[in-house]
Parts: structure tokens; sequence; C-alpha cells
């Protein structure tokens, strides 16, 4: 008796939507395990394909994977409300509202965006760009939310702004889960923290 699983028939989907669902199962796994661990022979199971199929719809499993961050990315920044590809304008959240919307989409998807920022950080090259453009993205928008609270940016605000948000990643990713109150504490620890970095 073989003891490979067997692989229940996919329902015929429409190219784009395959892909979709392919990249949505990367997410799901994402939750579970590092980009380092991301199966491809899984992800074409849980989908009923075979793996030579789900590269007919990516050109190999680098592109995979970088579709895969590319989604998660985008979602991250309309979490925030920043667009991926608009420059930064008077109109949006302030810095109160940025940070409150970090904490809460990072705590929200703690594994996922560990998996996100651990794999771009040397282990997985092939989406360091993506996540890098997307810390630059988010950057430029929290150096605008100054000029919005009615505050002039120091000289150097975006590498002010770059430095800070690293400091937030560590900072919300390794912070102890607790009560009710965890996720206010965290937020206005990141808020004075932010407040002190650029002076009164």
């Amino acid at each position: 008796m073989s003891g490979t699983r067997s692989r229940t028939p996919a329902t015929r989907l429409p190219p784009e939507e395959r892909r979709e669902q392919l990249i949505g199962i990367g997410l799901e796994l994402l939750r579970e395990h590092s980009l380092d661990e991301l199966s491809t022979d899984e992800v074409a199971q849980r989908a009923g394909i075979s793996r030579g199929l789900l590269f007919h719809y990516f050109a190999n499993k680098q592109d995979f994977y970088r579709a895969v961050v590319q989604v998660e990315c985008d979602r991250f920044l309309a979490a925030l409300a920043v667009p991926r590809d608009t420059a930064p304008t008077a109109e949006g959240p302030g810095s109160r509202e940025l940070i409150g919307a970090f904490v809460d989409y990072v705590l929200a998807n703690r594994a996922l965006y560990l998996a996100l920022v651990r794999g771009a950080s040397g282990s997985h090259p092939a989406v360091t760009d993506i996540v890098e453009a997307t810390r630059t993205r988010a950057a430029e928008w929290l150096t605008q939310a100054v000029r919005r609270d009615g505050r002039a940016p120091l000289p150097h605000q975006e590498i002010l702004s770059r430095a800070w948000m690293a400091f937030a990643e560590e900072a919300t990713t390794s912070w102890p889960p607790g009560g009710p109150g965890a996720q206010t504490e965290l937020t206005e620890f990141l808020e004075t923290s932010f407040q002190r970095l650029i002076g009164p």
C-alpha cells in the first residue's frame, strides 16, 4: 500500500481564480510555517491539483513566494490606509491613527507578519525587495502623518520613521499577550516612543 496521501480532484477554475486560490492557501500555510518551510507540494495538494499544474500559474517556486508576499504586503498597507503606488498626500491618517492601525494589523496577523519580516531579513532573499518597498512606503506615509499632525518633520525624518518602524516591528511581535488592556498599552507605548523620537 502506498503511503502517499490521495489528492481530492480539483474543481475546474478560471486561471485568475485558481491563482488567487493558490495564493490564499500559501497565506494560510504561512500562519503555521516560515517562508522557508512553505511547501508548494502541500499547496498543490490542498488545492487538489498537481505540483506541475501549480507552476502553470507561477513561473517557479520563487515567483509563487513573491506573489504570496506581495498580496499580504498590499493587505498590510491597505490596513494602514496606505496606497502601495501612491505618493503621500495631505489627506490620510495622522501618526496616532497610523500607529494604531499598525498595532491592530500585526496583533491580528502575528504569525503571518513574523513569517514575512523574518523571511525578508535574509533567510529568503527572493522577497526582500517586496518587504523593503512596503516598509519604505509605510515610512513615507508616517513622515507625512507628522505633517498632518501639524508638525514640521525633522531633517532626515524618513530615516527616523524607518528606524522607528524597525523598533515597532520588534516591540509588537515580542509584546507578551495579555488581558483586554494589552493592545491599548502597546499602542500607547509605541505612540510615546515615536513622539519622543521626533521631539516636542
